[in-house]
């Protein structure tokens, strides 16, 4: 079987990795050739290190894995995928372009699998002719070692959709909790509300970053602070999600810190730019 992976950004190259490691066919699709190669590198690289976060003695070598990735900037190479998993930058108006051009191209049994922080899934669904076939999957970073996806269900995605869908995640090793269809799910309508408020704290001069994430991860318990999480996801989608949010319920609550932008403004982005709340 053969999976489409659009986008060679954090969460585009963590899903292709995944898939390669699960033994699947992978074409890895981006319009930018440098991007590519940046992801052909860094996954190259992650899989050299994995013995390091476990057991390596039955681990696949890392070439074998790799030669199941074939990296394109030409979308017709989705002309014979399986499944389509899509993961752009949060923006409505490239989303939708991309959708409207593989509409047209994929076969028309392929699932489109949109990989999305907040974007409503039926909204997407409508511009393309499939929509029984699309369906949301909120993969968490880092994609190969995250056990869990959360799965939406779009208006019109269909009981054989989801099915599909769960043995995929099976294959990969992973279990999906299926949500049904609000922007910002259930993690994202939640999470960016707490990196959102940590920022006003932040701004607001109550506490340093570090102080707020030592209170998340030493008296809640929490693995990472949110604004570690927000570094980690990148500023700038952060920003782009909670526009989003902001849009879709016009509600206050979801209303950008204006650090937040300041930051984005000044290309501080967190960790895939070497500066954020923390420098990397």
């Amino acid at each position: 079987m053969k999976i489409g992976v659009i986008g060679a950004g954090v969460m585009g190259r963590g899903v292709a990795q995944a898939l390669a490691q699960s033994s699947l066919s992978v074409v890895l699709v981006d319009i930018d050739k440098a991007k590519l190669e940046q992801a052909r590198e860094e996954i190259a690289t992650q899989l050299r290190f994995r013995g390091l976060f476990g057991s390596s003695g039955n681990l696949e070598a890392s070439e074998q894995i790799m030669d199941r990735i074939e990296f394109t900037t030409e979308h017709h190479s989705l002309s014979d995928v399986s499944f389509v998993i899509e993961n752009a930058t949060e923006n409505w108006d490239v989303k939708r372009g991309i959708y409207e051009l593989i509409d047209g191209i994929c076969q028309q049994d392929c699932i489109f699998m949109i990989n999305t922080s907040c974007i409503s899934i039926t909204k997407l669904a409508a511009v393309t002719t499939r929509a029984p076939q699309v369906i949301g999957t909120h993969f968490m970073n880092p994609v190969p070692t995250k056990k869990t996806v959360e799965v939406i269900r779009g208006y019109h995605t269909s009981e054989e959709c989801i099915r599909a869908v769960d043995g995929l995640m099976g294959s990969m090793g992973k279990e999906m909790i299926v949500v049904n269809d609000y922007p910002g799910f259930v993690s994202n309508r939640i999470s960016h509300l707490f990196m959102n408020e940590a920022a006003y704290v932040v701004q607001d001069q109550v506490a340093s970053a570090e102080e707020v994430d030592e209170i998340f991860k030493k008296c809640y318990g929490h693995a990472m602070g949110p604004l570690e999480t927000a570094d980690l996801i990148g500023l700038d989608t952060v920003v782009h999600s909670l526009n989003v949010l902001y849009e879709s319920y016009q509600d206050p609550k979801f209303r950008c810190c204006p650090l937040l932008r300041k930051m984005v403004d000044a290309g501080l982005h967190g960790r895939k730019s070497g500066q954020g709340f923390y420098t990397y």
